[in-house]
């Protein structure tokens, strides 16, 4: 008789063994000669070595599954140890990854697509567009594959705490509350890729940072995916300063809309002057996003042509 110790790293304990474990109890079934016991985050089996080492196996199985998927259906756990089920059980094109609930996160336009493809061949990425075209949200989908993939260690995202109108010192509260409006789609995004438990490990342990752009000054930013979003609102000197922070083995995405300039006039957007600059370098690409790659409420296209028409 041997014993097996099995952590269950970053796992939402109640997705993972079911209310009432009934999950857990669908995986003791298959293995009625082993004794197994779950404490915590820790699933502990007893029994011969042959059994033990099948049990490790399968619960790996419904690991890594749950760890693409972010859910652990009942049905899936029966398939899995029939070996029946099929990573790409959903069968859907440009899928990036699966979000909460299995939910997934997928290229919707042509252009969502471009950025995707372009990641694989390029370090830095600039996604500009209008609002609602999904810039954004598909470049943090890109960090999370990546955080998954371990391909890289962390993901930084920021933006400039720039006032679209409002006033930071009239907000209540600290420094943190004062920029935490800025970052909020930051934070919806993750929180529909990222499991609730997992994301607060990731942000408490530095896996995951949100932070404004003044943050980045002095840094040197090694094995990470950094995204800088509305980067329209940067001066010459802090885009600069953005992207001279890229160390080894990083990706970095600024992302933007040149027709929603919040900067006090007369300051010349970053975003614009970088782009015009660094046009043509090895390893840099640009995608240009339009009214076509808008995913919102079908109003907000028309919205955006109508100022655009105006102008």
């Amino acid at each position: 008789m041997i014993e097996k110790l099995i952590y269950l790293e970053s796992v939402d304990l109640v997705e993972f063994f079911g209310v009432k474990n009934a999950k857990l109890d669908i995986i003791k079934g298959h293995f009625p000669k082993l004794k197994v016991v779950a404490r915590g985050n820790w699933l502990k089996a007893v029994g011969e070595a042959g059994e033990i080492a099948e049990f490790e196996e399968k619960i790996n199985l419904l690991i890594e599954h749950y760890n693409q998927y972010n859910i652990l259906k009942e049905s899936v756990i029966l398939e899995l140890f029939k070996g029946t089920v099929s990573n790409g059980e959903n069968g859907e094109d440009d899928v990036i990854l699966f979000g909460v609930n299995g939910k997934p996160i997928k290229a919707r336009t042509e252009n969502q697509r471009k950025l995707v493809k372009a990641y694989d061949q390029n370090d830095m990425l600039f996604a500009v567009g209008p609002a609602g075209s999904g810039k954004t949200y598909t470049a943090i989908a890109l960090a999370v594959r990546a955080l998954k993939r371990r391909s890289v260690k962390r993901i930084i995202l920021s933006r400039p705490a720039v006032e679209a109108g409002e006033k930071l010192g009239f907000l209540p509260g600290d420094m943190k509350e004062k920029i935490d409006p800025y970052l909020q789609p930051l934070y919806d995004a993750l929180m529909d890729m990222i499991p609730a438990v997992k994301l607060k490990e990731y942000m408490e342990n530095g896996t995951i940072q949100i932070a404004p752009l003044a943050f980045m000054r002095g840094r040197t930013l090694n094995h990470a995916f950094v995204i800088l979003d509305e980067a329209q609102n940067t001066t010459t000197n802090q885009l600069k300063m953005f992207l001279t922070r890229m160390g080894d083995n990083a990706k970095f995405v600024v992302t933007g809309d040149i027709t929603q300039i919040d900067l006090p006039n007369p300051q010349t957007s970053g975003l614009v002057q970088a782009m015009r600059i660094l046009k043509g370098i090895k390893g840099i690409e640009q995608i240009i996003f339009n009214v076509k790659d808008i995913v919102r409420h079908r109003l907000v296209q028309d919205i955006v042509e109508a100022y655009a028409k105006e102008k």
